[in-house]
């Protein structure tokens, strides 16, 4: 893995970088066969070859995480570190108006690496063409996941771009050169990346004999989260101007085949899912996979959320990034009944104060997503993994909280320090479980059918209600007082409006920290309304976004980094509002 490390170090050097560019589109991927036929062989390590371009992001262009992309520039969290300027592209895209095309780090390196993962798949694809099944009985299973490699980046793309150019195996340097970004319309493009999840839905195995591997379920679920975003129709200024039904209905039945097929479940502790050793376990569908003591030099680590490690405690080492919000936080607490406190959540400030075990009341994901001054961090109840306010970076601009959820104790066998940066082998979950509950659950909601998410939500409630084992002080009392029960039509009653407003929610507290945050919102088409209320009173407790503003028909998506629409001489075409 190419780790970036000087980058961090040496912020200038992102001058340097802004005046290389180059086409990624014609980048040769590793392992690719230079010469002669293709083989069963050659073919089949392309193929492999795809999938590592999946995970070869870190800390600057993540893939892996998108903790910048859509947890940072949502209302979950903050940019942290040492203040505003500690790598200044972050705080530039959390205060949504500083953010440019010609910015040098973190999304033009996405985009990059993202289209290496493209050029990689199509690679494979091109060998894979060539050959019959006579000659590699695989082939179309093969074909289906570089397909579906190839669809995973595409997606990522579009949810952070919208309009991007798709570029197909087979094409000469020059014939790329000529596809601009604005091909498809919004809806042809969803169309055009649906293909690859169908050929893989259509010729993947149920199972695969090699763990990672996509199977027939996981394009499934792909193909289901990509329909619910494209039922959601934008306009030209990237506003929701109706939900298309029939794709809602395409999410129930891919999702209900994902559920009715018996092989994947909610893991029994919510903390499982966030622990080295619990890799490929029956929530993950679909994950990129890492390793350590592999017989290489490093091992393949994942460097994405190196950064964002406790900063004062020196067993877990730098940087302080991606700090959990105060509203965030608030979030997490619960009413008399257990629900969430839907209206009143951010009236207090909590602090670690508030949060004991005979505080106010919490549903127990706070403790599994935040690290608190006197609570465990990473389930470790010792005296040196009892989370400190010496810790925190800097307070006094992110407040005290901190991020836990992606990280690992340092005593973790998964865990390496490169320098002050840290790596570790444990997997990143594309897609799980849970998300495929609270689709389907979005579905039936927006097409009239809420009685039918109840049971799915409460799915979700009961097991963060039993995940308390492992979030415990050393005398065996819950870190916080939690409370949180299920919805029954009585204690909320189930309109459709406010079953939209539980499944919203709850997505908020399952998936906090994890990033799904900020494309949800723009999905929903609430992104402006509830970014700058989220703003008007973060401004009250955080002087750095004091003038930060979330303006609707252009912050919904980055900008075409500038240096893609100067290499094609102006065939790319920018966003709208940039």
């Amino acid at each position: 893995m190419k780790i970036k490390f000087i980058y961090i170090a040496l912020y200038m050097l992102a001058v340097v970088s802004a005046t290389s560019c180059k086409d990624i589109l014609e980048v040769d991927p590793q392992g690719a066969v230079s010469a002669g036929a293709p083989t069963a062989e050659s073919a089949n390590g392309l193929v492999t070859a795809a999938y590592a371009a999946v995970g070869n992001d870190d800390m600057i262009g993540p893939m892996t995480s998108m903790w910048v992309y859509g947890s940072v520039r949502s209302d979950d969290a903050y940019k942290g570190g040492g203040g505003v300027s500690d790598v200044a592209d972050v705080n530039f895209y959390e205060q949504y108006n500083l953010t440019q095309p010609d910015q040098a780090w973190m999304h033009p390196y996405t985009w990059e690496n993202f289209y290496i993962v493209i050029s990689r798949a199509n690679s494979a694809l091109a060998a894979l063409n060539q050959l019959s099944d006579e000659d590699y009985e695989l082939r179309k299973v093969r074909i289906g996941e570089a397909r579906f490699i190839r669809g995973h980046a595409y997606f990522m793309l579009k949810i952070l771009f919208k309009y991007v150019p798709y570029i197909e195996e087979g094409l000469s340097k020059d014939e790329i050169l000529q596809i601009s970004n604005k091909v498809y319309t919004n809806d042809e493009l969803w169309n055009k990346i649906a293909e690859d999840f169908q050929y893989a839905y259509d010729n993947l195995p149920e199972s695969q004999p090699e763990v990672g591997r996509a199977n027939h379920y996981a394009a499934a679920a792909y193909l289901a989260k990509l329909r619910l975003y494209q039922a959601y129709e934008q306009d030209e200024n990237n506003q929701v101007t109706g939900i298309n039904s029939s794709r809602l209905q395409e999410v129930v039945d891919l999702t209900q085949e994902v559920i009715s097929s018996g092989m994947y479940s909610l893991q029994p502790d919510f903390a499982e899912n966030f622990l080295d050793g619990y890799d490929n376990g029956p929530e993950s569908i679909f994950a990129v996979q890492f390793s350590i003591s592999d017989g290489t030099a490093v091992g393949r680590l994942s460097f994405v959320t190196g950064l964002n490690y406790p900063h004062g405690a020196t067993q877990f080492g730098c940087c302080g990034f991606h700090a959990p919000s105060q509203n965030l936080v608030n979030a997490f607490s619960t009413d008399d009944s257990g629900l969430p406190k839907f209206e009143t959540f951010n009236s207090v400030e909590l602090s670690s104060d508030d949060i004991t075990p005979t505080g106010v009341t919490m549903d127990p994901r706070i403790d599994h997503t935040v690290g608190i001054h006197g609570h465990p961090y990473k389930y470790r109840n010792q005296e040196a993994y009892i989370f400190d306010n010496s810790w925190v970076r800097d307070p006094g601009v992110y407040g005290w909280f901190q991020s836990m959820k992606e990280q690992q104790a340092a005593d973790c066998s998964c865990y390496k320090k490169e320098g002050p940066f840290i790596g570790t082998s444990k997997n990143i979950d594309v897609i799980r479980y849970a998300d495929v509950l609270l689709m389907q659950a979005e579905a039936y909601i927006e097409l009239g059918q809420h009685d039918l998410a109840m049971p799915l939500i409460n799915q979700v409630r009961a097991r963060a209600s039993q995940s308390t084992g492992r979030t415990k002080l050393a005398d065996g009392t819950p870190a916080s007082n939690y409370l949180i029960d299920q919805y029954d039509g009585v204690n909320l009653a189930w309109t459709q409006d406010n079953a939209r407003m539980a499944l919203q929610w709850e997505r908020r507290l399952e998936f906090a920290m994890e990033s799904p945050r900020f494309f949800d919102l723009v999905r929903w088409g609430i992104a402006e309304e509830t970014l700058n209320a989220y703003l008007a009173v973060e401004k009250t407790r955080r002087d750095f976004l004091s003038d930060a503003q979330f303006t609707a028909g252009r912050d919904e998506y980055y900008p075409i980094p500038q240096q893609e629409i100067d290499f094609t001489k102006g065939l790319y075409e920018q966003n709208v509002g940039y």
